[in-house]
């Protein structure tokens, strides 16, 4: 679980980052809704990277999570100052967890985006990866020309997540895992947006 919140925390002091940070869209789906990061998804998050298949699943997750880690994680989401916008993924209004996972884009040069998503453990297999990434690709809230992606070579489901989403390969690569402590293959996909 996470640790209890301590006055003067980061989180704490985010009502007046929020009100000045660039607006992110809620984006509703058939079974939940996309929608930004809010300090009380720091225990789930918490608790769904401390699965080590998670964690090693991605490439800046930390197998184990430090302490504090996830609330950092929520009140950088949250800045004015950001450059990667993300999603928790919330069923909680289809009678689902409130949060399953979550998918980003992080700004790149030249109207260009990188797509990035985990879902939690319990919830792989379901079809929630490729909705999510499905219904942030149709919105394209920053307005990009063209979105990337990668999959660790050892993960051909999430590569599956992004051929379902119109992602086309593009070539082999190399990328550093936190949680692997080490440099992982991977496959590089594009999509371009109309």
């Amino acid at each position: 679980m996470s640790a209890p919140m301590r006055e003067g925390s980061r989180l704490d002091d985010l009502a007046p980052v929020l009100a000045d940070g660039p607006a992110q869209p809620v984006i509703a789906t058939e079974r939940f809704t996309l929608r930004p990061l809010r300090a009380s998804d720091a225990g789930l998050i918490e608790h769904y990277t401390a699965d080590r298949r998670v964690a090693e699943g991605t490439r800046a997750i930390p197998h184990p999570l430090p302490r504090g880690a996830a609330e950092s994680f929520v009140a950088r989401s949250l800045a004015a100052d950001r450059s990667e916008d993300v999603w928790a993924i919330d069923g909680s209004d289809h009678k689902l967890a409130e949060l399953l996972g979550v998918v980003s884009l992080t700004r790149m040069e030249g109207s260009q985006s990188e797509l990035g998503f985990w879902i939690g453990a319990g919830f792989w297999n379901t079809g929630f990866a490729t909705e999510a990434v499905a219904a942030l690709v149709a919105a394209n809230p920053h307005g990009a020309r063209t979105l990337f992606a990668e999959a660790f070579q050892d993960n051909p489901g999430s590569a599956r997540v992004l051929t379902n989403c119109g992602f086309v390969y593009l070539g082999d690569a190399e990328s550093w895992s936190v949680a692997r402590g080490g440099r992982v293959p991977t496959w590089t996909y594009l999509r371009k947006m109309a």
